[in-house]
């Protein structure tokens, strides 16, 4: 493994995760090309119903990094894992969120 590279356990698809202010749920994985690499992403919903302060909800994307080994093996409870780099930069960053609001539905897109 690089020194910036680390591993990255698949979620379960389509499964209710209660937090604290309300649920959120991951619908979709998927990778893309940017400039000769897979960008891995995932895009969910999440809907803020138990908070103080009101309710809402909002589609995302979050970007575990560039795929370097994709479910190359499996954790203990059968998950596939990836080994991924994280993206640092922030000028990938930028381009890697325009495409992602071109071709998602999403209005955030976070870094793992």
């Amino acid at each position: 493994m690089g020194e910036y590279e680390r591993d990255f356990v698949h979620p379960r698809l389509n499964e209710q995760i209660t937090a604290i202010g309300g649920k959120y749920i991951l619908l979709k994985e998927d990778r893309v090309a940017l400039e000769g690499k897979d960008i891995l992403f995932l895009t969910g919903v999440a809907v803020f119903d138990s908070t103080c302060c009101g309710s809402g909800g909002c589609s995302y994307a979050v970007v575990p990094g560039f795929v370097r080994k994709w479910k190359y093996q499996t954790d203990a409870n059968g998950n596939p894992v990836s080994l991924v780099e994280p993206v640092a930069g922030e000028s990938e960053r930028e381009k890697i969120r325009l495409m992602l609001f071109k071709k998602e539905p999403v209005y955030q897109v976070d870094f793992l």
